[in-house]
C-alpha cells in the first residue's frame, strides 16, 4: 500500500453551510471534489496524525464510495484509528454519541440530512468536533479557507476495506473498527427511558406506526421498537435504507410523509405515529387524528420530560432557534428555568449544552434533542414521547389539549419558497431590511407592527456574535413574522417565512392553523411582495 500525493487546485463553492457541505451528488463525484474537501478538513484541524475519528452516513447514493475514499485519506494522514458503522451506516445522533463515548477527536458524517438521495439528487459531508457536535463557525471558516488554498491531497492506494461485518481491520498502519451502528446508541437510550414502562404500554395493546422513510433509522427503530420494546411486528415500515430513499423525499413533515399522516387521520389509525429523516436527526409526531408541530412537540417534551428517568431531576434550561415558535418559552417560564433563543443550526446549541446551561433544545424544522448527544435526535424524541404516553396513559390529543389549556397555544406555520433565483430572493430581503427602522408603529392590513429588526446572537458562553440571522417583525396581539434564507438547499435559494400567533389557554384552541394565521400571512405578503417579485402564487411547502 503506497501513500501518494496528488496535485490539485481549489474548487469554487466548497463553503460549508449550517450542516456541512451539501451539493448535488454529481458535483461530489467529480474528480478531486470529495478529495479536496476532505483534505481541507484535515488541513483546517491541524491534520489527523495520531487522531481517532468516527465515520458513517445515512446510506444515500455515493455513501459507500465516499467512505472508502475517506478511510484511505485518513490512513494517508496518519490517523491512528477510524470507528466506522457497519456498511458505512451511522445515524447522525449515533455518530455524535460514538465520538463522545469513545473519546474520538472528531467525526465525518456523510449525509444531506432530509434532502433526497440518488445520482441526480443530493450528497453532503459534515465534520463534527470532539464534543460530538457540528463544527462551529470558526472551524467551518478555517475549512473554507483551506479549500481556497489547497494544492495537494494525500491518499493511500489500496483495495476497498470490508465494512460488511463488525470487527477490526488494518489499513497502512491505521486501525479500522467496524461497529454495529445500533448497539451503542440503544444502550444509551436504555439509560434515559423506562423501557419496562414502554414495553408494558405495547403489551397492553398500544399500537404505533413508525415510518423510517427508507432511511438510516430503519435498523435502529426495528431493533429498539420491535426488538427491545415489543412493539408488534410491522410497526416499523420502510425500514431498509435505500440509496435513493425508495425514490422518496426523506423529510418527516406532512408533505413528504403523507402516507403516514393519511393513516393517522383515518378510521384505522393506530394510537401513535412517527417518522424520521434521511440521517435520523429529525422527527415527526402524529397522534390519532392530530398532527403535532415540531414547536409544540418541543414544548410538550419540556413540560413532561421529568416523567422519563433520564430527566427526572428536572431540566437545567431549554433552547430554541429564533424561528421556532415561542411555545417552549412559556414552559420555561412556568418551570423557572432559562430559555435561550439562538440562530438556526444545531451548532449554536453546542456551547449551551457543553456549559450545562440547557438540557433540551429544538428547532421548528423537526429537530429535537437533549444533552445526551450534540445533535438533534429523531428516535430519541419518539422514545421520550412513548415514555410520556406510557406514564400518562392518555391519547396524544388529550396531552395537547391539557398543554394548551395550561400554557396557551402558539399557532404556527412555515412557508417554504424553494429554488428561487438567489439574486431575486436577496434583493427582496434587502428591500425589507432597508425598511426596518420605519416599520414600528405602522398598520399593515389592519395589524399594528410593534417591532422590526434583524436577529443577532451573542453567545453567552464564549462571547461570539452571529449576525444577519433572520428578519423579525413583531405584531400586536403577540404575533410575529420571520423571514429567513435557508442554508440547507443545494439548488437556488430557499426563502422561509414563519408565521406565529399566540392564543391564551382560555381562548379558541382548536382553530385551523391556516385560518388562524391568515391575517399574519397577509401582512407577510404585503411587506415582502413575494408574489410580484418571484411570480410564485403560493409556497412550495407549508408545514
Amino acid at each position: 500500500m503506497e501513500r501518494i500525493t496528488v496535485e490539485t487546485r481549489p474548487i469554487e463553492g466548497q463553503k460549508p453551510g449550517t450542516s456541512g457541505l451539501r451539493k448535488k451528488t454529481r458535483t461530489f463525484i467529480q474528480p478531486r471534489y470529495l478529495e479536496n474537501f476532505v483534505q481541507s478538513i484535515w488541513n483546517a484541524i491541524g491534520g489527523v496524525q495520531g487522531k481517532s475519528l468516527v465515520l458513517g452516513g445515512d446510506g444515500r447514493y455515493f455513501n459507500d464510495r465516499a467512505a472508502q475514499v475517506i478511510l484511505r485519506m485518513a490512513a494517508a494522514g496518519g490517523a491512528a484509528k477510524v470507528i466506522v458503522g457497519q456498511g458505512g451506516l451511522l445515524s447522525t445522533p449515533a455518530a455524535s454519541h460514538l465520538v463522545r463515548s469513545r473519546g474520538a477527536d472528531g467525526g465525518v458524517i456523510l449525509s444531506a440530512s432530509h434532502n433526497p438521495g440518488g445520482p441526480d439528487a443530493d450528497f453532503g459531508v459534515k465534520y463534527n468536533t470532539a464534543n460530538g457536535g457540528p463544527a462551529p463557525e470558526e472551524v467551518t471558516e478555517r475549512i473554507f479557507r483551506a479549500t481556497r488554498e489547497i494544492s495537494e491531497y494525500h491518499i493511500v492506494e489500496a483495495q476497498d476495506i470490508d465494512l460488511s461485518t463488525p470487527g477490526a481491520r488494518q489499513l497502512a498502519g491505521m486501525r479500522i473498527e467496524v461497529v454495529d451502528p445500533v448497539a451503542d446508541y440503544q444502550a444509551l437510550m436504555e439509560t434515559l427511558f423506562d423501557f419496562d414502562a414502554i414495553r408494558g404500554l405495547f403489551r397492553g395493546g398500544f399500537t404505533m406506526r413508525f415510518d423510517a422513510m427508507h432511511a438510516v433509522t430503519g435498523p435502529y427503530a426495528r431493533a429498539i421498537l420491535e426488538g427491545a420494546l415489543d412493539a408488534p411486528a410491522g410497526s416499523v415500515v420502510n425500514a431498509i435504507p435505500s440509496p435513493d430513499f425508495g425514490g422518496g423525499h426523506p423529510d418527516p413533515n406532512p408533505i413528504w410523509a403523507r402516507p403516514l399522516l393519511d393513516l393517522m387521520m383515518g378510521a384505522q389509525a393506530p394510537d401513535f405515529g412517527a417518522a424520521s429523516d434521511g440521517d435520523g436527526d429529525r422527527n415527526m409526531i402524529v397522534g390519532r387524528g392530530v398532527y403535532v408541530t415540531p414547536s409544540d412537540s418541543l414544548a410538550v417534551l419540556a413540560a413532561n420530560a421529568h416523567l422519563a428517568p433520564g430527566y427526572a431531576a428536572g431540566l437545567k434550561g431549554v433552547a430554541r432557534s429564533m424561528s421556532t415558535s415561542r411555545a417552549v418559552d412559556r414552559v420555561a417560564e412556568k418551570l423557572r428555568i432559562d430559555c435561550y433563543e439562538t440562530p438556526t443550526g444545531w451548532k449554536f446549541f453546542g456551547n449551551l449544552l457543553d456549559a450545562g446551561r440547557v438540557t433540551l433544545c429544538g428547532e421548528e424544522s423537526a429537530g429535537t434533542g437533549s444533552d445526551h448527544v450534540r445533535e438533534k435526535d429523531g428516535l430519541w424524541a419518539v422514545l421520550l414521547w412513548l415514555n410520556i404516553l406510557a406514564v400518562k396513559r392518555q391519547p396524544v390529543q388529550r396531552i395537547l389539549d391539557d398543554h394548551w389549556a395550561a400554557f396557551g397555544r402558539n399557532y404556527y406555520s412555515r412557508h417554504d419558497y424553494e429554488a428561487l433565483d438567489p439574486v431575486v430572493a436577496g434583493d427582496m430581503l434587502d428591500a425589507l431590511r432597508a425598511r426596518l427602522p420605519d416599520l414600528p408603529g405602522q398598520d399593515v392590513d389592519g395589524l399594528r407592527i410593534e417591532s422590526a429588526d434583524e436577529f443577532a446572537y451573542d453567545d453567552p458562553v464564549d462571547g461570539s456574535r452571529a449576525q444577519g440571522q433572520g428578519i423579525r417583525i413583531g405584531l400586536a396581539g403577540d404575533a410575529r413574522i420571520v423571514f429567513r434564507l435557508s442554508g440547507t438547499g443545494t439548488e437556488g435559494a430557499t426563502l422561509r417565512i414563519y408565521l406565529e400567533r399566540f392564543e391564551p389557554g382560555t381562548g379558541a384552541l382548536h382553530r385551523d392553523p391556516g385560518a388562524a394565521l391568515a391575517p399574519i400571512g397577509a401582512v407577510a405578503e404585503s411587506l415582502s411582495g413575494i408574489r410580484a417579485r418571484t411570480g410564485r402564487e403560493s409556497p412550495d411547502v407549508v408545514t
